[in-house]
């Protein structure tokens, strides 16, 4: 399969990439790839691919074959078989049977416009469905199992956050589509996923998915939250804000790529800004210093 490398005998180390197929990648989304990609091939590991495709109407024909067509430019092959996560709904549904049945999840009948004035979700149907005649939605308890998850970041050290401040999280959604912390919770327990390197905009997510991983019995992977790329608008660069969409030809790879190594603080030779990708790789591998990385968002200087 184009796009995909073969690693021998299962090292301990399995990262992974989890866009979510709603278009092209940016140049934010070549970071946060760029980074988990030499986390673990700098150990020898396995790099797995996930489309994060639980919302279809987000996710337009082609997304996915796009996206893959710009992780094969910029040499970021992955190991083993796309997962695709609208594959998986027995094991999201078999994950909340879990959790329902030790108490930790209950179904949730409130509309946000209910309780908007609140800033998190009150908790009003934690004891049954306040209008049980409504389609509800399933939330995870946060007033059980103790109110604080801590953990240690590689980039930003020790993090202890209150999960009450942050409310009770939608596991599944009053349509009946997954909602994401659940689902990537499962996902990266199924995979077997070690080490997550993701953007610092998901830092407030990791509280609920490590409550979800404590409940369901997963062990809890390392995490490395990157800084974020910043637009010229000072916002962050994402779909949303129309950031241009990676390119393919090889030119104009070749300094992306550079630039990419060097907002990660990898500061890779200038001799090799025109270089193949390939070779910038290679060595980007062999000289991978996560530590390095900046503690302050970065400011994109190509592709004004």
């Amino acid at each position: 399969m184009p796009g995909t490398r073969h690693v021998e005998n299962g090292p301990a180390v399995v990262g992974r990439f989890a866009p979510t197929p709603s278009g092209p990648l940016h140049f934010g989304s070549l970071l946060a790839a760029l980074a988990s990609w030499l986390d673990v091939r700098a150990r020898n590991g396995r790099w797995l691919l996930r489309m994060e495709d639980i919302d279809p109407p987000r996710c337009p024909p082609g997304a996915s074959e796009t996206i893959l067509e710009q992780l094969e430019a910029f040499g970021l092959y992955h190991d083993g078989a796309v997962s695709y996560q609208h594959d998986h709904d027995r094991d999201y549904q078999g994950a909340l049977k879990t959790l329902v049945a030790s108490g930790m999840a209950y179904p949730c009948s409130c509309s946000r416009k209910a309780w908007q004035h609140f800033g998190v979700y009150p908790g009003w149907c934690r004891q049954g469905p306040l209008h049980p005649e409504r389609d509800h939605a399933w939330r995870l308890r946060t007033d059980l199992g103790g109110s604080d998850i801590c953990w240690q970041d590689r980039r930003l050290g020790h993090q202890c956050w209150s999960l009450p401040e942050l409310g009770d999280v939608v596991l599944k959604r009053r349509d009946g589509l997954w909602a994401y912390q659940l689902a990537v919770v499962v996902d990266d327990a199924r995979q077997g996923v070690t080490d997550i390197v993701r953007g610092a905009d998901l830092l407030d997510n990791t509280p609920w998915q490590i409550r979800l991983q404590q409940a369901l019995g997963y062990p809890t992977p390392t995490y490395l939250h990157l800084p974020l790329v910043i637009a010229d608008n000072g916002q962050k660069l994402s779909k949303q804000n129309r950031a241009p969409a990676l390119p393919l030809q090889s030119h104009a790879v070749r300094p992306l790529l550079h630039e990419a190594l060097t907002l990660l603080g990898q500061s890779p030779s200038s001799t090799l800004r025109h270089a193949s990708v390939d070779k910038q790789l290679q060595a980007a591998v062999e000289s991978w210093r996560p530590h390095f990385l900046l503690p302050h968002d970065v400011q994109q200087t190509t592709l004004k």
